[in-house]
Formats: C-alpha cells, sequence, structure tokens
C-alpha cells in the first residue's frame, strides 16, 4: 500500500469509503492497542479544539551533498525540517540583533 500524505481541513473531511468505515468497525474496543499513550483526563477532552495549522509553503533549494549529509546524520526521517529549524534560528538572531 502507498503512503498518502494530506493536510487534514475539518471544515472539508476526506471522504472514507464504505469498506473501510465497515472494516474499523468491525474492530472489538478490547483488541485496541493503548499501551503506547496516556489516556485523556475529562479536563483534556473538555479543552480539547480543532487548532488549524498555517500552511508552510514549498520551498526548492540546491543544496551541496556534505549539507545534506549532515543534516541526514545518523537520522535521514525529518532532515528538511532540521534545516528549516536551522533557517528559521537564523532568521529569528537577524531581526533580533
Amino acid at each position: 500500500m502507498a503512503l498518502v500524505k494530506f493536510t487534514y481541513d475539518p471544515e472539508n473531511p476526506p471522504k472514507i469509503p464504505q469498506a473501510d468505515l465497515d472494516r474499523m468497525d468491525a474492530v472489538k474496543d478490547e483488541d485496541i492497542d493503548y499501551s503506547d499513550f496516556a489516556p485523556f483526563t475529562d479536563e483534556e477532552w473538555a479543552n480539547a479544539k480543532f487548532i488549524k495549522l498555517p500552511q508552510k509553503p514549498v520551498v526548492t533549494m540546491r543544496v551541496d551533498a556534505e549539507t545534506v549529509a549532515f543534516f541526514k546524520g545518523e537520522d535521514p526521517k525529518g532532515y528538511t525540517g532540521r534545516m528549516a529549524a536551522v533557517l528559521k534560528a537564523y532568521a529569528r538572531a537577524q531581526r533580533a540583533g
């Protein structure tokens, strides 16, 4: 199965095929593994809100192989996010200075 990436818009949720809904409905609650996160409290649920995150523009730039290799390091997953964080810190430092 191919990985599909999209941005969730609560005002326009994606259409879920009926076959997928039926498959999810067939799963019993006791068969769901919740061990990897702590349960929410009633207060947390009462204060829960959907927050629409600002859209990030897509940018294409040429970066030398040595720089890309540095940011990929031992974990190539998320290297563009690390690069963006460094650029953001630099921009903030320039504005503050």
